[in-house]
């Protein structure tokens, strides 16, 4: 805990130099990669800047709209200050949800605790009502831990194959975690550490579970969806590192951030505020137009 909260205090020393925002033009919102912003939202049942639009209808260049799927302890706000109003800006129809509260923990601004399989039939509404109010034929769906995970349970028992487009995960927890990594997790989310013994997700989400065991059996993909995984290398939540990835197949793409840019120090947390990862959201949502993002710091917590 020591550890967690000192690497909070640099990234919060160093916020100033973290902060980067994508230029605003007229109509368009701005985007601030900064974690610390996005985690100190006022409201955690606020629509992120660009969201939840109910008469938006996709254009012809991007015409499945996008939704967003927070991670365990997170919600709608606090993850997607970032990327929603960057998917705004380039011309998606964008929505976000939160999901899993369980005995009472959205009351407290603590969602995705609840048992998976709940959480992907509340996934399930909410895509049946974006196509609803969108005429859209399918959806893209980016998540964060969880909710880059979450989704496959929706594709593979819950006919969401057929509904979805592309599912993009950011650190997702496809093979789960150690304990240690659910507990690294709560360490960041005031009073989540005292939800522990009453949350079926985190349970689920250690490595070896019955959950994680039946999820992968008999393939871990279908092949009628695109799924794109973006990991971090620092990752202390999703351990080891590479449990996020999916098994090699013509519709997986694989993306260690390392990789592309030795300067990218963020880890689990700040994985929806490096700019780095949403320009490879951008791509994977738009193969045809590949993103290429500038080398440049990222730092733990905060992003960049």
């Amino acid at each position: 805990m020591r550890r967690h909260r000192a690497v909070v205090a640099i990234a919060l020393a160093l916020a100033t130099l973290a902060v980067a925002a994508s230029p605003a033009l007229a109509g368009q919102l701005p985007v601030i990669y900064n974690g610390i912003y996005g985690y100190a939202h006022a409201s955690s049942t606020a629509s992120p800047p660009g969201a939840n639009n109910w008469s938006c209808r996709p254009s012809a260049t991007h015409p499945d709209p996008v939704i967003l799927v927070h991670g365990t302890f997170g919600d709608m706000s606090d993850s997607w200050q970032a990327l929603s109003p960057l998917l705004y800006d380039n011309g998606y129809c964008v929505f976000a949800l939160n999901y899993g509260s369980y005995n009472g923990s959205g009351a407290l601004g603590i969602y995705a605790t609840g048992p998976i399989e709940s959480s992907a039939q509340q996934l399930s509404m909410f895509v049946n009502r974006v196509l609803g109010a969108t005429k859209a034929r399918k959806v893209d769906l980016v998540g964060h831990s969880q909710g880059g995970m979450m989704p496959r349970y929706y594709i593979k028992h819950l006919g969401g194959a057929a509904k979805v487009h592309t599912l993009v995960g950011l650190a997702p927890s496809n093979h789960g975690t150690t304990l240690n990594g659910i507990f690294t997790l709560a360490g960041y989310f005031p009073g989540s550490n005292a939800l522990l013994t009453d949350c079926p997700a985190c349970q689920e989400q250690e490595a070896g579970s019955p959950f994680i065991t039946s999820l992968n059996a008999g393939g871990e993909t279908n092949p009628k969806v695109n799924y794109t995984v973006i990991e971090s290398a620092n990752d202390e939540v999703v351990t080891p590192y590479t449990s996020a990835f999916l098994a090699p197949a013509p519709n997986v793409t694989n993306i260690k951030l390392q990789d592309q840019c030795p300067l990218d120090q963020g880890e689990h947390l700040s994985m929806p505020y490096d700019h780095i990862a949403d320009a490879d959201v951008l791509t994977a949502l738009d193969p045809t137009h590949p993103q290429h993002p500038a080398c440049t710091p990222v730092l733990p917590v905060s992003g960049g």
